[in-house]
């Protein structure tokens, strides 16, 4: 007679295959909110897919972009830790509001900025995340091509369009195969990635020369702000906009402290480390320095012995694979949000096919990567910016979970498109684009009208180039939303709950009065 009781070894096997089966399941859930039967997990559990996004080695090339701003060594180090830590430490507070509200954060937006309001954040947040999934695939697959030339095998188009192939498939899959899958799939990316990393810098140490990284003159103030703006645009307001998409499915009852501090911890852990030997490797050697600037994964190759391409290829694509990964799979997200009548995989899949057209255009198109690099992060950056401070503040302010019903009933609580939080989603981003430049981007010349109306010496002055339209925005409205919005907060908190709803994602997301 067979014992019917489980072994631990057989209990082990069975929540094994059991996770495998879910990890290859589409998930079905979009913008609607997270039931209490599927949520799960620690706050610990997210240091996984935040490591995994943020451990690329084209941290490593920020040190030279850092440098570029003409600012010393110390200088750079202070710029970079400051703009990581505060940055991610934002994306903390906001992953607070998936906790409370089980649902993505372009949703949550919508007790801020109303039901319908919001879809203009959507909108940004979708051209953001959408812009971090294209640079970090065609990244990826110009690793590949490199590499494949250092070795040999040749770098021409054929070796480009495999590379695009396989890497967009991976993307675009963990796009579309969602959220379990995604945290799986960081797990491995994290290991992998993190032992490759540091065989990387083993082999590289040797070429620090630290006579050389103390020489470097120290730089400007207005130098300085502008490599910290920078760091920001580049890290954690990168991110900000997603930060409750992978904290949505934790119990409510999770320790807010701990979703705070395992995103931040998980974030910046990988970056700190990457950006301060980046610095010391691009302090070391001008010509390195120039070469990774224009060439941030590649120049990293020509340092390396021929034995050790493979794994460097590996620990390149892996790492922007894992933020890519996250970027398409919140794009999906933000594209529903917009009130685009698809499911999520739908615009999962509809963001890879733009991911992939994208990334045509920076593996074949014009030389000039950094240029569209920091002007794309600088402008989008502004008004994410504007908008990151409303929704901290909100964030901070409430002192309830979230009113499931309303978030999706625009003559609810939160309002349909409420005229304050507009206007200093608005005012922001005007004050944001009015104090910032781009020197690399002709595009973009429009930038900086307010830098002579201020007195800081117009386009061409000493502040031309600090980009403190980003601090601006975020603390203007930051500070506009606590004075402006606190009675319309206490007012919403105050209100009895609504009826429950269930959203079909992508399917009448907002409701009337009658939840009909």
């Amino acid at each position: 007679m067979t014992d019917p009781t489980p072994t631990p070894t057989s209990t082990a096997a069975s929540a094994t295959t059991a996770a495998t089966a879910s990890a290859l399941q589409v998930e079905m859930h979009g913008i609607d909110v997270i039931a209490d039967a599927d949520r799960k997990g620690r706050p610990r559990d997210l240091f996984w897919p935040w490591f995994a996004a943020n451990v690329s080695v084209l941290g490593i090339s920020y040190g030279a972009w850092v440098l570029d701003f003409g600012i010393s060594f110390a200088q750079a180090t202070i710029a970079s830790v400051v703009g990581i830590v505060f940055s991610f430490l934002l994306c903390g507070f906001v992953a607070l509001a998936g906790k409370r509200g089980s649902a993505p954060t372009m949703v949550l937006s919508r007790a801020a900025l109303g039901v319908r309001g919001s879809r203009v954040a959507s909108a940004l947040s979708w051209i953001l995340t959408v812009g971090w999934e294209t640079v970090l695939m065609a990244l990826a697959t110009l690793a590949v091509a490199t590499v494949a030339g250092s070795l040999g095998w040749g770098d021409g188009d054929a070796t480009k369009v495999i590379a695009l192939v396989v890497v967009g498939a991976l993307i675009i899959a963990g796009g579309i195969f969602g959220f379990d899958l995604i945290m799986r799939l960081q797990t491995i990316i994290t290991i992998v990635t993190a032992v490759l990393t540091i065989g990387y810098v083993a082999l590289v140490v040797d070429e620090i020369d630290l006579d050389a990284v103390s020489a470097i003159p120290a730089g400007s103030a207005q130098a300085f702000i502008g490599a910290l703006v920078f760091m920001m645009t580049g890290f954690g307001l990168g991110w900000v906009n997603m930060a409750a998409d992978y904290s949505r499915y934790l119990p409510r009852h999770t320790s807010g402290r701990g979703v705070a501090g395992w995103t931040t911890f998980g974030a910046a852990l990988a970056p700190l480390f990457l950006i301060v030997f980046g610095l010391l490797l691009a302090g070391s050697d001008d010509d390195l320095r120039v070469a990774i600037s224009g060439d941030p994964i590649g120049a990293l190759t020509e340092i390396l012995p021929t034995w050790y391409l493979i794994p460097f290829a590996i620990v390149a694509v892996s790492g922007l694979i894992g933020g890519a990964v996250l970027d398409i799979y919140s794009s999906g997200l933000a594209l529903v949000s917009t009130g685009l009548p698809v499911k999520r995989p739908v615009a999962a899949a509809i963001d890879g096919v733009i991911m992939v057209l994208g990334t045509i255009y920076i593996v074949w198109g014009p030389d000039s990567f950094f240029g569209i690099f920091q002007g794309f992060l600088i402008t989008v950056g502004v008004p994410i910016a504007a908008w990151a401070g409303i929704m901290l503040a909100d964030v901070a302010m409430r002192r309830r979970d979230y009113d499931e019903g309303d978030l999706y009933r625009h003559h609810g609580r939160y309002g349909d498109v409420p005229a304050v939080p507009m206007a200093i989603l608005a005012t922001g981003a005007v004050l944001g684009w009015g104090l910032v430049t781009n020197g690399y981007a002709e595009w973009l010349g429009w930038q900086g009208y307010l830098l002579d109306v201020v007195g800081l010496g117009g386009r061409e002055g000493d502040w031309a180039y600090a980009n403190l339209g980003v601090l601006v925005a975020l603390a203007f409205a930051f500070v506009a939303t606590l004075a402006l919005r606190a009675g319309a907060v206490r007012h919403q908190e105050a209100l009895p709950a609504s009826p429950e709803v269930v959203v079909a994602e992508g399917a009448r997301p907002l409701l009337d009065e009658g939840g009909q």
